[in-house]
């Protein structure tokens, strides 16, 4: 039976009405943080995929502070919002990838700010040393704590062909780090990577509904102007994944998505100015419609499939199992 109501999977909407009471937003801000796959420690040039700004175009101004950022982009989601709380949310680069001293001068304004509920870091996993996860630990005892985990996909080779600059491994390190600390972790997946089949795409969210973990991102990829992807795209190199395939194989990974994990995305938005394609994915609620549309054709929800994942009588998650 579906728990879900009209929607039928586990809403981030839903989930902060649940914990707060009403409607919240994420304030995106931008710490002035740069990458180790783009500043030579582990690479140069940055994912094939990521803009100039880090998957960070809609974030405040990086050369404000951050009170200013932040009154700057609450006052633009007030047009739509009149009355909210807040998550301050570190979105662009990896916002791990600094001192734990310059961590707190950004982060601790932010969680002074009037109506802030919390706090969502998006980061790499090789970008938690531990002195960053004690720092995130303490916060996790102060304050509702989120970390966005990008893994993108499971396949190795997929990763080099994207410049992810880690590999599977690594990211199973990361998690685990997190774990240990019980800090809800947002997973980030991609489909429609180069070469990657929807199979791979599946075999991904098969992976990642084992981990214990507590949100995932489902992304669609775009190709943004000036990265190194629309120059692949240009040279005939990458095909763009139709809309009817998106919206079957998200169900698809939905369906084996264990319910209790919160759902954050099931598609993204690409920058109007900067966005090549696909071009359907401009039209975000249309794309939401269709899914929630292709799931009650199912007669499906999330988690309905998750037998398949765990099997009827096994309940080991991936971190309980690697830290006992």
């Amino acid at each position: 039976m579906n728990p879900f109501g009209q929607n039928r999977y586990h809403t981030l909407n839903e989930a902060y009405r649940r914990e707060y009471g009403g409607k919240v937003f994420k304030v995106p801000l931008d710490g002035g943080f740069t990458c180790p796959n783009r500043d030579g420690r582990v690479s140069k040039g940055g994912c094939t995929f990521c803009s100039d700004d880090g998957s960070g175009d809609f974030a405040g101004n990086a050369c404000d502070p951050i009170p200013v950022q932040f009154a700057e982009v609450k006052a633009r989601l007030h047009r739509k919002w009149k009355s909210a709380k807040y998550i301050a949310y570190f979105q662009a680069f990896s916002n791990t990838y600094a001192p734990v001293e310059r961590l707190r001068e950004l982060y601790e304004p932010a969680l002074k700010e009037d109506g802030v509920v919390g706090l969502s870091i998006a980061t790499r996993p090789d970008c938690l040393p531990d002195d960053v996860v004690a720092y995130l630990a303490e916060l996790n005892e102060r304050t509702s704590l989120w970390v966005e985990l990008g893994l993108q996909t499971i396949h190795d080779t997929t990763a080099k062909k994207i410049n992810r600059g880690h590999d599977y491994q690594s990211f199973l390190t990361g998690l685990a780090k997190l774990c240990r600390h019980n800090i809800r972790v947002c997973v980030h997946i991609i489909n429609g990577l180069p070469g990657e089949t929807p199979e791979m795409m599946l075999d991904t969210a098969r992976e990642v509904a084992k981990m214990d973990i507590q949100g995932i991102k489902i992304h669609l990829l775009h190709v943004l102007k000036h990265t190194p992807l629309a120059r692949q795209y240009e040279k005939g190199l990458l095909d763009l994944m139709e809309e009817d395939t998106y919206v079957s194989l998200v169900c698809d990974q939905l369906e084996r998505i264990p319910p209790e994990v919160i759902i954050h995305r099931l598609t993204g938005d690409g920058p109007p100015d900067l966005l090549i394609g696909p071009l359907w994915s401009r039209h975000k609620m249309q794309v939401l419609n269709k899914i929630r549309a292709e799931l009650e054709r199912r007669d499906s929800f999330q988690g309905k499939k998750k037998d398949e994942i765990y099997g009827i009588n096994e309940s080991t998650t991936f971190c309980k199992t690697i830290t006992t």
